[in-house]
């Protein structure tokens, strides 16, 4: 729990970066970018995306869930799709509901 103070200074920290984002027009275009590509993201792909950043991992590690690393990155990249058997080994692997993929 936030002491008192420290709810202010997040609160002012978060205006800051609201102002900040909303008035660099270099940075607008750019975080207006980056908002598009995740809004068009797959779920699936995105809790991959996290998973594999969180866990430090190597696309290669990732081959009896998914296969080569190749793959992985058409996966990534929005070339090919998650299959079921996919969303399955990642769930046991990660601990995850599989409908967290979907």
């Amino acid at each position: 729990m936030l002491t008192n103070a420290a709810e202010s200074d997040y609160r002012e920290a978060l205006a800051l970066v609201d102002y900040l984002i909303e008035n660099d027009e270099d940075n607008s275009e750019r975080v207006a970018e980056f908002n598009k590509a995740v809004a068009e993201m797959p779920v699936g792909v995105a809790l991959l995306r996290t998973l594999i950043d969180q866990h430090k991992l190597s696309y290669a590690v990732l081959k009896e869930e998914i296969g080569s690393k190749s793959l992985v990155s058409q996966i990534l990249s929005g070339q090919r799709s998650l299959t079921i058997a996919h969303i399955k080994a990642l769930s046991a692997r990660f601990g995850v509901k599989p409908e967290w993929f979907l």
